[in-house]
C-alpha cells in the first residue's frame, strides 16, 4: 500500500496532524533515565533516617578498633608495599604466602590506604561503607514489592542486628560479601519486573565479585537467585534458560579470573596458596573454603569436643554443636538469632498467600530471598568443618527482609493477617526467649515485658481488622521484638571489635582464645601505628655449619590476643621471639625472618612493616609446605631467617594437622642456629643463606 492511500494517513493529513515517527532506543533510554532520577528524587525520610542510623552504629567510635584483624591489616600493609603482592594478595610483602581467601576485600581497603594512608579508619571506614550501603539495598529490595514502612523495617532490622554492626566496624572481608550477595539479590528482584537479561548478569557480576572476596560463601544464594528465575521465567523458559546461562557465565568470568591467575602462573613465580597442602588454588577453593567447610575437616570444632583441648563441650568452642537450634545457642543467638522466628513465619505466610503463583509478583521475590535465607539457615545449622559464629552475618539480610515483608502482610489486615499475626508475634517471642536463656544475665527485664506485651499484642491482632488499631499493636510489639538486638547494636559501640572473631553485643559475648573455649576476652587496647617501610634488604653473609638436631621453641601465646582474638602458636607480640629476631637480623646482613604462624607475624608487619614471613599458614598449621620451596625461597632472596617456634606443633589446641612443623625440623638440621635472647628468654634463630642445597636435600 502506498503512503497516499494509508486510510490513517489521510485522515490526518485532513486534521493538519502528520506521523510521529518512533522513538528511537537512545530517547526511550533517556526517558527511562529521566523517570528513575525523578523516582529518586521523592523525599523518602525514613530511608534518610535509616543511612544516618547505620551510619551512627557502623562508624561511632571506630578509631577503637584499631587494627581489627591484624591479619588482613598486615596484609593490606604488605600489598600497599608491592604490586606483586597485591596482585596475587600475599600476606607479607616478599610474596612468600597468600592469606586465605581472595583479596577482593583487601584491594579496596589497600585502595583506600593508597589515598589517605596507611591507619586504622582507611581500613575500616570503607567496611562501615559497605554496611550501609547492604541496609540501603535491603531497604528496597522490600520497598519494591511490599511499600515503605516493610522497606523501613526491614532496613531497621539488618541495621540493628549485632553482628552486622561488628562486622562492619572490622575489617574480615564479610562486610563486602554480603554487600555483594544483598546486591545480586536486588538486581535479580529488578529483573523479574521487566525480564531483561542484563539485570541477571549483573547479578552473575556481583555473586562472582562475592567469590571473589570469600570464594563458596558467595554460592550460598545462587540456587535460590536461579529457582526465582526459572520458576517465574518473565519472558518464557526457554529464554529463562538462555538468561541463565548469560548469568551464570557472568559468574564465572568474574569469579574465576583471580584464580585463574593463580593457576595459570608458574609456582615459583607466585606465593604458595595458604591453608593448602598442595600449593593449589583448587584445593582452597573445594577444600578449605569449600565443601570442607560444610562436610567437615581438620581444625574444625569436632577437633575440640568434650575433653579436647580447652574443655569445649559439644561440638567445640566455634559456633557450638551442629542442629536445629545451633542458630539460637550462646555463640550465634544474640548475634543474628533474635528476630529468626518471626521471619520463618514471615516466609511461610508469603508462601500460603502467594500460592507460589507466577502470575504473583511476590512469587519470585520470596523464592530469591526465603531460598537464600533457608540455604544459609541450613548451611551453618548443620556445617561440621571449621564455622566461626560471625559467619551468620551472611543471614543477617535475608532476615531482614522477611521480617519487613511479615509486617506488611500484618499491617494488611483480613482472615488471614489475623492468623499471621499472631503466629508471627509469638514465633518472634519463643525465638528470643531461647536467646536470651543462653544468655545468662542479660536483658533480665526483657523477659516478661516479652511475655506479657508479646501474648497481648498477638491477642490483640487475632482480633483487629485494618486500621490505625492495628497499627499501633503491630508498632508496639516491633518495639519488643527490636529492644534486643537494638540493645546488644549499641552496646557493641562500647568495647574494641578486634581480634580474628568479631562478636556483637556486650563484652562479654566475645569469643576468646580460639580453640580452648568460648568466654569472654580481656580488653585490647588499639594496636599498631603508622610504621616505617620495611628496611631495604642488606648484603647477605655467608652461612656454614649444620644445627644439631631440635631446636629451641619460643613460649606459645603469640597471634592477636584480644577481644575475640586468636591465640595461636608461635611467638607472638608478648613473647618478643620475633621482634628480638628482626632486630638481630638488621645487625647481621638483614634480610627477610620466616615464622610458621601468619597470625604470629601479622603485629611486626602492621606495626613496622617489618621484613617477616610465615611458612605455615593462619596458625602455622593450615600451610603443608616443603623444604624444596623453602630451599628455592632462600635462593630467590625472598627468605633469610627462620625462627624456630614450633612450627603449630607446641601450644593448646593443637588438632592434627602438619603445618610447618616437618619444615621446621629440617630448618634445624639443615641451617646455621644462632641464639638470640628475648626477655630473658633464649630462642633459636636459623640463618638458611648459603645453606638451600643442603635444606632441598632435606626434603
Amino acid at each position: 500500500m502506498s503512503p497516499t492511500s494509508d486510510p490513517g494517513a489521510g485522515a490526518l493529513g485532513a486534521l493538519g496532524g502528520t506521523l510521529a515517527p518512533p522513538p528511537s532506543p537512545a530517547t526511550r533510554a533517556r526517558a527511562g533515565l529521566r523517570a528513575r532520577l525523578a523516582s529518586l528524587s521523592r523525599p523518602r525520610p525514613e530511608l534518610m533516617l535509616l543511612l544516618v542510623l547505620s551510619a551512627g552504629l557502623n562508624l561511632w567510635g571506630l578509631s577503637r578498633n584499631g587494627w581489627a584483624n591484624e591479619y588482613y591489616s598486615a596484609a593490606v600493609r604488605s600489598m600497599t608495599q608491592s604490586w606483586h603482592a597485591f596482585l596475587y594478595g600475599s600476606f607479607d610483602a616478599a610474596g612468600v604466602m597468600t592469606v586465605d581467601k581472595p583479596p577482593l576485600a583487601l584491594w579496596v581497603q589497600a585502595g583506600f590506604a593508597e589515598v589517605f594512608g596507611f591507619h586504622p579508619l582507611s581500613l575500616l571506614v570503607p567496611q562501615a561503607l559497605m554496611g550501609v550501603a547492604a541496609v540501603a539495598l535491603v531497604y528496597d529490595l522490600t520497598r519494591r514489592r511490599f511499600g515503605r514502612v516493610a522497606g523501613f523495617v526491614a532496613g531497621l532490622a539488618l541495621a540493628t542486628t549485632p553482628i552486622a554492626v561488628a562486622i562492619s566496624r572490622h575489617n574480615n572481608p564479610d562486610a563486602l560479601l554480603i554487600l555483594c550477595c544483598v546486591a545480586a539479590l536486588w538486581l535479580v528482584v529488578r529483573g523479574l519486573e521487566d525480564g531483561r537479561t542484563r539485570w541477571l548478569v549483573a547479578a552473575g557480576v556481583c555473586v562472582g565479585l562475592g567469590f571473589e572476596t570469600k570464594m563458596a560463601a558467595a554460592l550460598l544464594i545462587v540456587p535460590a537467585l536461579a529457582a526465582a528465575w526459572l520458576w517465574v521465567a518473565p519472558l518464557g523458559r526457554l529464554r529463562a534458560l538462555r538468561q541463565l546461562l548469560a548469568g551464570g557465565a557472568a559468574m564465572v568470568v568474574v569469579g574465576g579470573a583471580w584464580p585463574a591467575l593463580l593457576a595459570l602462573t608458574p609456582a615459583a613465580d607466585r606465593p604458595w596458596v595458604s591453608g593448602t597442602s598442595d600449593n593449589s588454588i583448587l584445593s582452597l577453593i573445594l577444600g578449605y573454603n569449600g565443601l570442607g567447610r560444610l562436610a567437615g575437616q581438620s581444625g574444625g570444632p569436632q577437633a575440640f569436643g568434650a575433653g579436647g583441648p580447652g574443655g569445649g563441650g559439644g561440638g567445640g568452642p566455634f559456633g557450638g554443636p551442629a542442629g536445629v537450634l545451633r542458630l539460637l545457642d550462646a555463640s550465634l543467638g544474640g548475634q543474628a538469632g533474635w528476630l529468626l522466628g518471626f521471619a520463618l513465619v514471615a516466609g511461610i505466610g508469603l508462601v500460603v498467600a502467594s500460592r507460589l503463583r507466577r502470575t504473583d509478583a511476590r512469587t519470585g521475590w520470596l523464592i530469591a530471598v526465603g531460598g537464600s535465607f533457608l540455604a544459609c539457615a541450613v548451611a551453618f545449622s548443620s556445617a561440621q568443618g571449621i564455622f566461626h559464629p560471625y559467619y551468620v552475618a551472611q543471614l543477617a539480610p535475608f532476615t531482614a527482609a522477611l521480617v519487613g515483608a511479615g509486617v506488611a502482610q500484618i499491617l494488611a489486615g483480613g482472615r488471614a493477617a489475623r492468623i499471621l499475626g499472631p503466629a508471627a508475634v509469638v514465633a518472634g517471642v519463643l525465638c528470643e526467649l531461647l536467646v536470651l536463656r543462653e544468655s545468662p544475665g542479660t536483658l533480665g527485664w526483657l523477659v516478661p515485658l516479652l511475655l506479657v506485651g508479646g501474648m497481648g499484642a498477638a491477642v490483640a491482632l487475632a482480633g483487629l481488622g485494618a486500621g490505625r488499631v492495628r497499627a499501633a499493636v503491630v508498632a508496639s510489639a516491633l518495639v519488643l521484638l527490636f529492644a534486643a538486638p537494638v540493645t546488644w547494636s549499641a552496646q557493641t559501640l562500647g568495647h574494641a571489635t578486634s581480634g580474628t572473631f568479631p562478636a556483637g553485643g556486650p563484652a562479654t559475648s566475645a569469643f576468646a582464645g580460639g580453640p580452648g573455649g568460648i568466654g569472654p576476652a580481656p580488653p585490647r587496647a588499639a594496636g599498631g601505628g603508622m610504621g616505617a617501610a620495611p628496611p631495604t634488604t642488606g648484603p647477605r653473609s655467608p652461612g656454614a655449619g649444620a644445627a644439631p638436631p631440635g631446636m629451641a621453641g619460643a613460649a606459645p601465646g603469640g597471634g592477636m590476643p584480644g577481644r575475640g582474638g586468636f591465640a595461636g602458636p608461635g611467638p607472638g607480640r608478648d613473647s618478643g621471639a620475633l621482634t628480638a629476631a628482626v632486630a638481630y637480623a638488621k645487625r647481621h646482613g638483614g634480610g627477610t625472618v620466616a615464622v610458621s604462624s601468619q597470625s604470629a607475624a601479622a603485629p611486626q608487619i602492621v606495626g613496622s612493616g617489618a621484613d617477616v614471613v610465615a611458612l605455615g599458614g593462619f596458625s602455622g598449621r593450615e600451610s603443608e609446605v616443603d623444604a624444596a620451596w623453602l630451599a628455592q625461597a632462600v635462593r630467590d632472596g625472598k627468605v633469610r631467617w627462620v625462627l624456630a617456634d614450633g612450627g603449630g606443633q607446641a601450644g593448646p589446641g593443637h588438632d592434627g594437622r602438619v603445618g610447618a612443623s616437618a619444615l621446621m625440623a629440617a630448618v634445624a638440621d639443615t641451617c646455621m642456629p644462632v641464639s638470640v635472647s628475648a626477655r630473658g628468654t633464649t630462642v633459636m634463630l636459623y640463618d638458611c643463606q648459603g645453606n638451600a642445597d643442603a635444606l632441598e636435600a632435606a626434603s
